[in-house]
C-alpha cells in the first residue's frame, strides 16, 4: 500500500539578531524541499503552515507567524507536500501581491489592481490563495513589528475572473461610511469589456445603449451560480448599466469590440448578464454564452467617490491591448 510521503525539516537558527519565524521559513524552506520551487512558498502558504500547527520551536508547537526566534533556536517543520502544494484549483492564478499592484493608498484605504482568475476572499474550500490573504501578508511583511495580522476590510468584490481596481479599508473607523457608499451606489464604477465583433447583437464603434432589468439567481444552490432576468415578485432586483462601444481590436486572433460599461447598480454578474441579454456575451465568458478564451475579458477600470470630504478617483491599467 502506498503511503503519502511526508517531509520533516529541521532548521537551526544561530543568528545573534532576532528574526520572525515566518521570515526564517520563507528564506530557508524553498531550497531545502526536494522538487519544490521558491514561488511555491508564498507568504500566505508560510502563514497557513504555521497556523496549522506544523511548526515547532525547541520542541514546542508555535502557531504565531511573528514569533521571535532567538539564538540557538531549533525549528522543526512537518507537512505533506502533496496536500500542501496542490490544494488550489487547477486554473487559479499564482499570485503574490507586490508594491506595483497598489494603485493608491492612504491611512484609511488601499486600492489594488486585482489579477484575473484569482478570488478576492477565501472560498468555501478554506484552502485557496486569495487577494485578501495576500494583502494581509503583504502589509504584515511590510510592518514586521506588528504582533497581530494587520486589518484589511473587504468592502466590495470582483468576480474571480474579473481584473482591475478593488478597494480594501485599512481602518475599521471608515467601514460604515464606505459601506454606505456602495449600498447607495454613491460612486462611479466603470468597466471595460471585450465582445466578439461577430456576436449576434450587432453594434459598432460609437454606439451607446442601456440595459435595465430585474435580475437574480436563476440556478439552484446546488448548481453553479448563474444570474439572469428575474421578475421583482420572484425576488429579482433592479439593475441598470450604460454601455458605449469604444473601438475595434484584435484579441487572441479574433476581431472584437471594446465596450465601456458604467454601472448604476451593483448586482452579481450584472455586466455579464446585461451584455449577454443583448447577444453580446463577453469573450471568454462561457457561463453566459461567450467563446472560450485565455481569460474572461472584463476589467474594472475606474472607481471614484468622495469620502469624508476627500475625493478618490483611482484607475487600473488594462492589458487588453497586448492581448494576453
Amino acid at each position: 500500500m502506498n503511503r503519502k510521503k511526508s517531509i520533516m525539516k529541521d532548521l537551526k537558527f544561530n543568528s545573534s539578531r532576532v528574526e520572525r519565524l515566518d521570515e526564517l521559513l520563507r528564506r530557508e524552506l524553498p531550497p531545502q524541499v526536494s522538487g519544490s520551487k521558491a514561488s511555491d512558498f508564498s507568504n500566505s502558504k508560510i502563514r497557513r503552515l504555521i497556523l496549522a500547527g506544523a511548526v515547532q520551536v525547541n520542541g514546542r508547537t508555535v502557531m504565531r507567524p511573528a514569533f521571535e526566534l532567538r539564538v540557538n533556536s531549533f525549528v522543526t517543520v512537518h507537512f505533506e507536500p502533496e496536500k500542501f502544494f496542490y490544494e488550489k484549483q487547477p486554473d487559479d492564478l499564482q499570485f503574490e501581491l507586490s508594491p506595483s499592484d497598489i494603485l493608491f493608498e492612504d491611512e484609511n484605504l488601499i486600492f489594488l489592481n486585482k489579477p484575473p482568475r484569482f478570488p478576492v476572499e477565501q472560498t468555501i474550500t478554506g484552502n485557496r490563495s486569495n487577494l485578501h490573504d495576500s494583502l494581509v501578508d503583504f502589509l504584515w511583511h511590510r510592518s514586521p513589528e506588528l504582533r497581530n495580522p494587520p486589518y484589511a476590510g473587504i468592502m466590495h468584490r470582483l468576480d474571480r475572473e474579473t481584473s482591475g481596481v478593488i478597494l480594501f479599508t485599512k481602518s475599521r473607523a471608515v467601514n460604515t461610511a464606505v459601506s454606505e457608499l456602495f449600498q447607495k451606489h454613491d460612486l462611479t464604477k466603470r468597466y471595460l469589456a471585450v465582445v466578439e465583433a461577430s456576436a449576434k447583437g450587432a453594434v459598432e464603434a460609437g454606439d451607446v445603449f442601456t440595459v435595465e432589468m430585474y435580475m437574480g439567481r436563476v440556478t439552484g444552490k446546488s448548481q453553479q451560480g448563474r444570474w439572469g432576468k428575474l421578475s421583482e415578485d420572484r425576488g429579482g432586483q433592479y439593475s441598470k448599466t450604460d454601455f458605449r462601444v469604444l473601438r475595434s481590436l484584435t484579441v487572441e486572433g479574433r476581431q472584437c469590440l471594446l465596450i465601456e460599461c458604467t454601472l448604476y447598480t451593483g448586482r452579481t454578474h450584472q455586466i455579464r448578464v446585461h451584455l449577454a441579454s443583448r447577444g453580446l456575451p463577453i469573450f471568454g465568458d462561457t457561463l453566459y454564452g461567450g467563446r472560450s478564451a485565455k481569460r474572461l475579458y472584463l476589467h474594472a477600470e475606474q472607481l471614484a467617490f468622495t469620502l469624508n470630504g476627500k475625493k478618490y478617483d483611482v484607475s487600473a491599467p488594462v492589458n487588453f491591448l497586448i492581448c494576453e
